[in-house]
């Protein structure tokens, strides 16, 4: 029997899950990536955090643009 950990690889660590919040308006994240981030910021406060407070920046950045 495979284990999911083996599909989905060792934990998401906040350096990479705040690098990948950043790429997702340059490019579309994988599935195992997806999950992967899914997980994390399931768990993680202060990345949900970031995630946030980059969603603020990018819809100032748009109404700026207008």
């Amino acid at each position: 029997m495979v284990r999911i950990s083996h599909l989905l690889g060792h934990w998401l660590a906040c350096r990479d899950a705040t690098r990948l919040l950043s790429q997702l308006e340059e490019r579309e994240p994988g599935t195992i990536e997806r999950i992967r981030l899914r997980w994390h910021l399931a768990a993680c406060e202060a990345c949900t955090k970031f995630r946030e407070q980059l969603g603020c920046l990018r819809e100032a950045v748009r109404r700026y643009g207008r």
